[in-house]
């Protein structure tokens, strides 16, 4: 079992970031943040030069659904997604819902944890 789903992409950091959110957006995800790495760790005097971004992912109905099982699934919402460049590629990634609610005794919570990532392994497929 892995703990994460990454693709490698062709584009630009930007340009999947991009992709990305309209894929997300197709299966009813939106970006609820996104938050550039590199940006605030310079702002805060850092010297840190990787492009690094993270997007807080949410759809509100799975959302609703887990949160009526069991509260504790709250804890690993929203769903994280980081878009990255790593020796000159483009990488797209996130932990695996299934794996995070591993931590949780709910089988419905898990049935809904393994849609929710189908469907998110789905954008990252379809934007890189």
């Amino acid at each position: 079992m892995s703990f994460d789903y990454t693709v490698e992409s062709s584009k630009k950091p930007v340009e999947l970031m991009e992709s990305l959110e309209g894929e997300l957006k197709e299966e009813g995800f939106g970006v609820l943040w996104s938050f550039n790495v590199k940006e605030k760790l310079q702002e805060k005097g850092l010297d840190y030069n990787d492009n690094f971004h993270i997007l807080e992912v949410c759809n509100p109905k799975d959302a609703q659904e887990i949160l009526g099982h069991s509260k504790l699934a709250g804890y690993f919402l929203p769903c994280k997604v980081v878009v990255y460049e790593d020796e000159g590629k483009t990488y797209a990634g996130m932990p695996q819902p299934s794996t995070l609610m591993d931590f949780i005794d709910d089988t419905e919570v898990h049935k809904l944890a393994n849609d929710v990532e189908k469907r998110m392994i789905n954008c990252l497929e379809k934007a890189k």
